[in-house]
């Protein structure tokens, strides 16, 4: 089969096309026909050896596919890694079937970004109903879908922030009451001055450094931090416990591997996001689709921000 291997860790250089052995699924697990594979921002720190799971190499990257299990029946599955490939091995608990009119790019918008953005909204900061929310990177694959996602629960206003007008148009476009261009001077007192002049409630943060720091200081009391990612690659100042005690504020880190083997945490939300799709209340933002040897430029455009939405790998091209 055709994948991508990473035999040495690095920037999207490392992303190589190879023949590969078609994989061989263990007992109790099923080899997906890929008919389109995701790319997500946790994927260039799978290249480098940066993410939060260490990586070994050689590595098939990639850990989420779209495709036909051996009965031919259509589904989206989590893959942990192998999904740059014509082939890939996923567990039936991580697998979930495709209805009827939801096509391939949608079901891989909603299975890994989708599901993030579902329990950052309500496994993790717990979003309560007339709430002010603030989605960082709200052009991106998981804030394109919690932009909306939090309109649906019930949010009271809806802030994004984002790095270009084209990213801050397209967060209006899909609910946001107001926008912040994330590069701005005073990230505290913007997204404050983006409230109405209140401080916020919740704010969904995948960026680290500076973003992280300026989300603690726009909290309200008994604000809460969703915090997903770290996508500058640069560590926040440290949090003083006495200074979440003085503004009765928290922080929650969240990574959707812990809710792996645990299907009560997986089914019943992506039936959900599913069926808002099915609905029209829940837009998928694909932002491209590229041949699998291609794959560099999918990681350079995730890197360098030129991206908006879900990026989808075509591996029969």
């Amino acid at each position: 089969m055709r994948a991508i291997q990473i035999t040495s860790f690095g920037g999207p250089e490392v992303l190589n096309v190879t023949e590969l052995p078609d994989p061989v699924a263990p007992d109790g697990f099923d080899v997906i026909d890929v008919t389109a594979a995701g790319v997500n921002y946790a994927d260039t720190h799978q290249a480098e050896n940066s993410y939060l799971a260490p990586q070994s190499l050689p590595l098939v990257p990639g850990s989420e596919v779209a495709g036909r299990r051996a009965d031919g029946t259509r589904v989206v599955a989590l893959t942990g890694s192998g999904g740059y490939a014509e082939k890939a091995v996923t567990h039936p608990s991580a697998a979930f079937e495709i209805p009827d009119g939801i096509d391939d790019a949608t079901a891989l918008a909603l299975v890994l970004q989708g599901l993030t953005a579902w329990h950052l909204l309500r496994t993790t900061t717990h979003l309560q109903p007339g709430e002010t929310v603030v989605v960082h990177a709200a052009g991106g694959g998981v804030g394109t879908i919690a932009v909306q996602l939090a309109k649906v629960f019930g949010a009271g206003r809806v802030i994004a922030t984002a790095s270009t007008p084209d990213k801050r148009q397209l967060a209006t476009e899909l609910g946001a009451d107001a926008t912040v261009d994330t590069g701005t001077e005073d990230l505290a007192a913007a997204l404050q001055e983006a409230n109405g002049g209140r401080k916020v409630d919740v704010v969904l943060e995948m960026t680290g450094g500076p973003v992280f720091d300026a989300s603690l200081a726009a909290l309200a009391p008994f604000g809460r931090i969703g915090f997903y990612g770290m996508a500058s690659r640069e560590e926040p100042s440290p949090i003083r416990p006495g200074a979440l005690l003085r503004g009765s504020s928290g922080v929650i880190g969240f990574w959707l591997a812990h809710c792996i083997g645990r299907p009560e945490m997986m089914h019943p939300p992506m039936q959900e996001l599913f069926a808002l799709a099915a609905k029209g209340e829940l837009r998928a933002v694909i932002g491209g689709t590229y041949a699998l040897a291609d794959a560099r430029e999918a990681h350079d455009a995730l890197r360098n921000r030129r991206s908006v939405g879900k990026l989808i790998l075509d591996p029969t091209r």
